[in-house]
């Protein structure tokens, strides 16, 4: 006999850990053993100002540009919007369930001033590297540049007809 699933009532207290609902071969529990954001608040102080609202957590925003970059987030809004829907997103970003993932004006303010002016990507990047480079990952000895040719018509002035015109 099909049976029907019954509820009969709503849980009083809920038991839930993001990291259970991930994926243990997902691509951020890679990136998140190389990352080291521990200083990052230090760096950017003298960045911010002594008075006015908190801000919002430049961590935060570090690990959302890290998934921005790495899972093909094409804006900041969509990046706001999957950080906000994906667990995985969630877990990496260290925001839990109720957590308020940044608007993306917000995020964008700070990308494009405090992040830029401070040269914090530059040493973010480099400090991982490093890193990869004393785990063994990568050697430093070597590196590889795409020089492909392609064909293309982009000038209109001396533009040669389409073949079979």
């Amino acid at each position: 006999m099909m049976g029907e699933r019954q509820v009969r009532q709503e849980a009083l207290f809920y038991g839930f850990s993001l990291e259970e609902h991930v994926p243990a071969d997902h691509l951020l529990f890679s990136i998140d053993r190389f990352v080291e954001l521990s200083d990052i608040r230090r760096h950017l102080e003298p960045f911010y100002s002594p008075i006015g609202r908190p801000s919002v957590d430049p961590e935060l925003m570090v690990r959302m540009l890290l998934i921005g970059y790495c899972c093909g987030a094409r804006s900041e809004r969509r990046l706001c919007e999957e950080v906000h829907l994906n667990l995985a997103y969630r877990w990496f970003c260290r925001l839990g369930l109720d957590g308020v993932v940044p608007d993306h004006s917000t995020f964008s303010k700070n990308r494009h001033g405090r992040f830029r002016d401070s040269n914090l990507l530059r040493q973010l990047f480099e400090a991982t590297v490093r890193r990869c480079m004393a785990e063994g990952l990568v050697d430093g000895q070597g590196f590889v540049v795409d020089a492909s040719m392609i064909w293309t018509d982009a000038n209109r002035q001396k533009g040669v007809a389409a073949a079979g015109s």
